[in-house]
């Protein structure tokens, strides 16, 4: 008797109308609608009706751009969002189980402010937190904020041994302020609140603790002002093109997204991920490794094409973003996602090219079609987004010493 198909998990990247740049020209898109509560909340129910693991929400420090090195002066696509923490905020007392993941600039932000945001953004949806931590290195956003320059990379942008010298620099930055976030989170032992009325007692001073983290970036004491986030520690994840991507994964997150074009490639990824995890010390640390997907889904798989065909050419030049794009039925994602998923990958993260479109293709048709192979849930088996995962609650690493 052949053993039944591991389970997979699913997630979805959320971002104004959709991933492609035209979607918002779409029926479906209510683009005057794209800065309400409203219509992020319409967009996370409909993945929490779909048993989704979790949404990505993305965010930026500078407008939307086709350009990775700066800004494009476009005025025929999206331009403008909402904070990603606090669209996830507003959405957690609407919706009971599924996680929020927004996205956090780490470049251009202090991890003392993050570490409070999202604990608190756990308190606020019951342990259904985490969070995406990104980079920038344009210095149109260094600018924004005047603490430091970042040069202009040459015309080659990334693909140049100096655009991946900044990348390396930043991304390790990244490593450091999520270890400092880490920290703050465990600054509060679990019990630390006493809240005792009749003694005059609220806090327990001794279980707060002082972090005293020195690094080649921040230089944080502590303690975190926000009690211990009911899961103990969120979700840290991360997106991960490269090799000094990779390294990042390996020593912060514990879920990366990455973009394999093939089961070869994806073996190749999960690997070298592997190996990094080994060199910093965490092999024995579950961490997951999903993959990063554009999808456009309809029935008929020419229509699919079709759509995609329709959404160039009112953008006036084919799409290509950072990730691999899949066209087809929702039948052929799921054999897609399967052959994959035998690379190594434990999940993965789609993004829906046209928001009010390809969300329901994923919940209505993709999550059917796994159900109906075994290898979705067909009920949420846990409270928190830890728990969705399989990842058990961390002990206090100040606890545990003191």
């Amino acid at each position: 008797m052949s053993p039944s198909p591991a389970p997979l998990h699913l997630a979805v990247a959320l971002d104004g109308a959709g991933w492609h740049p035209a979607a918002w020209r779409e029926p479906v898109a209510r683009p005057r609608e794209l800065l309400t509560a409203a219509y992020w909340t319409d967009l996370v129910t409909e993945a929490e009706r779909g048993l989704l693991d979790f949404v990505t929400i993305e965010d930026g420090l500078g407008l939307q751009s086709s350009s990775p090195t700066g800004p494009d002066e476009r005025t025929d696509q999206v331009r403008g969002r909402l904070d990603a923490v606090l669209v996830a905020a507003r959405v957690a007392p609407l919706t009971r189980r599924i996680g929020l993941v927004p996205t956090v600039v780490a470049t251009h932000t202090e991890p003392f402010h993050i570490s409070k945001a999202i604990a608190t953004l756990d308190h606020v949806s019951t342990g259904r937190a985490g969070l995406r931590v990104q980079v920038t290195a344009r210095p149109n956003e260094a600018a924004h904020f005047g603490r430091r320059t970042i040069p202009p990379l040459p015309a080659e942008g990334y693909d140049t041994p100096a655009g991946q010298e900044v990348v390396r620099e930043l991304l390790d930055e990244a490593a450091d302020h999520v270890e400092v976030v880490r920290r703050l989170w465990d600054s509060w032992e679990d019990d630390a609140e006493i809240r005792d009325a009749a003694t005059g007692r609220f806090i327990d001073r001794d279980k707060l603790h002082y972090i005293d983290f020195e690094g080649r970036y921040f230089h944080v004491r502590g303690p975190s002002i926000t009690p211990r986030p009911p899961q103990g520690q969120p979700i840290v994840s991360a997106l991960a093109h490269g090799p000094a991507a990779y390294r990042l994964v390996a020593r912060a997150a514990d879920v990366g997204y990455v973009t394999a074009h093939d089961t070869d490639h994806a073996r190749a990824i999960v690997a070298r991920i592997r190996a990094e995890q080994e060199k910093a010390q965490r092999a024995d640390q579950p961490l997951h490794v999903f993959g990063d997907l554009l999808v456009f889904l309809d029935d008929d798989p020419a229509e699919a094409a079709a759509r995609r065909a329709r959404l160039d050419a009112l953008a006036g030049t084919p799409y290509t973003g950072d990730t691999p794009a899949f066209t087809g039925s929702p039948t052929q994602l799921a054999d897609h996602l399967q052959e994959l998923q035998s690379a190594g990958l434990s999940g993965f993260r789609l993004r829906p090219a046209v928001a009010g479109h390809d969300l329901p293709a994923i919940t209505r048709g993709l999550v059917p079609q796994l159900q109906r192979r075994g290898v979705f849930r067909r009920a949420y088996e846990a409270d928190t987004l830890r728990g969705l995962l399989g990842l058990s609650r961390p002990a206090n690493r100040y606890a545990a010493t003191s």
